[in-house]
């Protein structure tokens, strides 16, 4: 590996990563905020926030992966200089978000009805509960719209708007939940559920202010998305689609998996699950990392694949990897020298905390094979192979990852059971196997293209090519 192209390739990288790093520290901040200021009103209001995030934020991430198709569409179409065709794409794209927005509105109405006589949770917290959801769900096609403009945006190389607009949705959740948490200003106190008002109004603040940015900027106008207006095309979803739903499902294999986790380890205590929780949020944040970097990967090799230079597509997903890494080490260090401070951050009692260094300790071991397979996944979906990405996500997080836990964790059959430590052993078994896949299958697609046998395409994954030479 060369060095000073090593260095090139990582600026380059570095100046796309990190306002998508920024934003995504920011989106992770307003749920912090959120739980903090609804825990001053009282432990049910914390509670209810909590509870109802588990319920919401699995649907609004599988939402969130599913759009992500598009920066990987938009990338590949701009190395082409296929403008026309961004923005078409991004139109029905948008087509695909406004439906699931109001799909969830509508799916709150008729369900809550069936599920609320189910629920055996205090009435107070139920009722806040319920109120959070009731209120957030109306915030989802702002949502969806604004992650749209984002790929949009992103796909187009400029990920700054990112950034800011994830600033503005923090200046306006402080004060939004200060006013509908504590009835300021005439405003009803709803107190927890009051969180739910003020996402609601971050995600319409976030879409209306990057429409405005859209709408304004110079650096978008080569692909205009108001030079034209496009209905929706049935050939077209059903091909975005395509890309995005295992993406999508991917996502949701891996959120689902440490939220199973977490209910599995409630027999053990609830200093256990505080341990387990307090590990999972510190590395969560950890993980933003190496999946910023992802994302960036995922531009930069579509918008090579888009131009056909496939040598450089396949040298800044070397050289992505490589600076993942790297970063990861100081990840680890940090976490390995100051794990038992980070966890005091979370919790004052003596053995949460000792648990909680516990696990962070093994977090640090599973940092380079999550930052291999973020990364790797990125890239895959640069080159727009996202079914290879669902089919190893699932063997390795459910199939392997989550019957190592349950074998060390629960049972006595290799060694007796050891609690949080094997589900965190599985976790690192999980990630390695994917890890190893997903860089096994980066390298087939790489040699295939190179061999001059496949090559991405806009509609499908990959396509036989008929005629030219790849330069390597």
């Amino acid at each position: 590996m060369n060095l000073a192209d090593f260095f090139t390739h990582s600026k380059s990288l570095l100046k796309l990563t990190y306002p998508i790093l920024i934003a995504q520290l920011i989106q992770n901040l307003m749920g912090f905020v959120d739980i903090v200021m609804a825990g001053r009103v009282s432990a049910t209001d914390l509670a209810a926030v909590a509870v109802a995030n588990s319920i919401w934020l699995p649907l609004i991430l599988t939402i969130y992966g599913l759009i992500m198709a598009l920066s990987a569409i938009v990338s590949q179409l701009a190395g082409a200089k296929n403008y026309s065709k961004i923005v078409e794409q991004t139109y029905q794209t948008a087509w695909i978000s406004l439906v699931l927005g109001l799909s969830l509105i509508l799916l709150y109405y008729l369900l809550i009805p069936i599920v609320s006589p189910l629920v055996t949770l205090e009435s107070n917290l139920e009722e806040l509960m319920f109120d959070y959801l009731g209120f957030i769900v109306w915030g989802a096609p702002g949502f969806c719209l604004y992650l749209v403009l984002r790929n949009y945006s992103e796909g187009l190389s400029y990920t700054k708007p990112t950034m800011i607009i994830s600033i503005i949705g923090l200046l306006v959740n402080i004060p939004a939940n200060y006013i509908f948490i504590y009835g300021k200003f005439g405003m009803p106190a709803l107190g927890g559920a009051g969180c739910g008002v003020a996402t609601a109004l971050v995600y319409w603040s976030m879409f209306i202010s990057m429409l405005i940015y859209c709408f304004y900027s110079k650096v978008l106008k080569q692909a205009n998305l108001f030079s034209a207006f496009y209905w929706p095309v049935l050939a077209e979803i059903k091909a975005i689609l395509g890309l995005g739903i295992p993406i999508a499902l991917s996502l949701l294999f891996e959120v689902s998996l440490f939220a199973i986790v977490a209910i599995i380890l409630v027999p053990f205590g609830a200093q256990v699950v505080a341990s387990h929780q307090v590990a999972l949020n510190f590395t969560g944040l950890v993980f933003m990392v190496p999946l910023s970097i992802a994302m960036a990967t995922t531009i930069k090799v579509g918008f090579a694949i888009g131009n056909k230079d496939f040598k450089q597509a396949r040298d800044y997903t070397m050289y992505s990897i490589v600076l993942g890494l790297a970063l990861a080490c100081i990840t680890a260090l940090i976490t390995v020298l100051f794990r038992t401070q980070i966890a005091g951050i979370y919790s004052t009692e003596a053995p949460v905390i000792e648990l909680a260094a516990s696990l962070m300790l093994l977090a640090t071991i599973y940092q380079f094979s999550d930052t291999i397979q973020v990364v790797s996944a990125g890239a895959l979906r640069g080159y727009k192979d996202t079914k290879s990405i669902l089919y190893i996500t699932f063997v390795s997080y459910w199939l392997v990852g989550l019957s190592v836990g349950l074998i060390l964790g629960v049972t006595d059959w290799i060694v007796p059971r050891i609690g949080p430590y094997g589900f965190w052993i599985g976790f690192i078994v999980g990630l390695t196997t994917a890890a190893i896949l997903l860089a096994w299958r980066l390298r087939i697609i790489q040699e295939r293209i190179k061999n001059n046998t496949f090559v991405p395409e806009e509609t499908d994954t990959l396509i036989h090519i008929s005629s030219g030479k790849i330069d390597d």
